[in-house]
């Protein structure tokens, strides 16, 4: 068959799914790393003078990008105003779905590359080849859009907390949708990783919500010996930061887990999102097996089953603990609630 001749067999609208979700990975990637995908995320309107002057990157280098992201269709320029850019409305979709391919192979690439020297000597390996923290908060939050933090956001929204803790909060995106739905509410963003604290910091900023949110660097492990930051919670979340301490840390992670449950007030709830350990339906098997698989072979981690993260949690004196599925696959929320 001669190249014509198979391109005539070809039908163009029929659309390669893998090939455009790891396009627009590669753009939103590249767009984060240059500040800025915050500026058009929202759906506002945007022009290159603008993003340049937000961003300092170069005029000449934005416009080239708005050039790709147009072609893409993952943004648009107006036909009212030229020289003005949104968002395509599929977007939110778009960023979700880059997610996973960022996390799974960008925000765990030392794992990638270096996959011989973890399975000879994971703990030298670790030291030597370190995750990049901002690149797992960023894709954790596009993924986390429509895969956990719908369920997690449903949750807390229906407490109507007057003050709500995240432990892990990365770029507090979670926290900043839920004070914008509840505009009496008060918030604490406590994470470990100064670029996420910063970056928490600036979206509550942009947002108007900075006298709300108070953003606290350190690390979850301190609630143990200090629950100050969780005093006087109604709510108090958790997304992917208990495995971290699994298993050298478990007696740190009972620690904070005893600790949250007695600063929580009478009736609150902690809602912790964790990964379970290889689950088999068909829907989840194959992204549950890159997670297990990252976790207990390279980060050298232990994922709790339900029946365990169960246990545990009543353990630390909660009375009533249910287990809600995520979008996520491999993803749970665990809903544990104090007299």
């Amino acid at each position: 068959m001669t190249i014509r001749d198979r391109e005539t067999v070809l039908d163009t609208d029929v659309r390669e799914v893998v090939a455009d979700a790891a396009g627009a990975a590669a753009l939103l990637e590249i767009g984060d790393r240059l500040g800025l995908v915050p500026h058009i995320e929202n759906g506002q309107a945007v022009t290159v003078a603008g993003l340049a002057e937000e961003t300092l990157v170069p005029p000449e280098g934005v416009a080239k990008y708005l050039e790709a992201m147009t072609s893409a269709g993952i943004m648009s320029e107006s036909t009212e105003l030229p020289g003005t850019f949104t968002v395509a409305d599929d977007f939110d979709q778009i960023r979700y779905e880059s997610g996973y391919l960022s996390w799974a192979l960008n925000a765990n690439r030392p794992f990638v590359n270096n996959a011989l020297e973890f399975l000879r000597d994971p703990r030298a390996a670790g030291k030597r080849h370190t995750r990049d923290g901002r690149q797992v908060a960023v894709a954790s939050e596009w993924m986390g859009s429509k895969a956990f933090y719908p369920v997690a956001l449903e949750t807390i929204l229906k407490a109507r907390p007057s003050h709500v803790v995240d432990l892990g909060a990365g770029t507090a995106r979670l926290l900043i949708e839920i004070l914008g739905q509840l505009p009496e509410t008060t918030a604490v963003a406590l994470d470990l990783d100064g670029p996420s604290c910063k970056e928490a910091q600036a979206a509550a900023e942009r947002a108007g919500m900075s006298d709300r949110l108070t953003v606290v660097e350190r690390s979850i492990q301190s609630v143990a010996e200090d629950a100050g930051p969780v005093a006087g919670a109604d709510v108090v979340h958790a997304g992917f930061v208990f495995h971290d301490m699994m298993p050298e840390e478990e007696d740190v992670a009972d620690g904070v887990l005893a600790n949250c449950r007695d600063a929580l007030r009478p009736g609150g709830i902690m809602a912790i999102t964790e990964a379970v350990p290889f689950v088999q339906n068909v829907r989840e098997r194959r992204f549950s097996a890159i997670v297990t698989y990252y976790h207990q072979q390279f980060m050298r981690r232990r994922l709790l089953t339900e029946q365990e993260w169960t246990a545990k949690l009543l353990q630390a004196g909660f009375s009533e603990v249910e287990c809600v599925p995520h979008r996520f696959p491999t993803g749970r929320l665990f809903i544990a609630k104090k007299k």
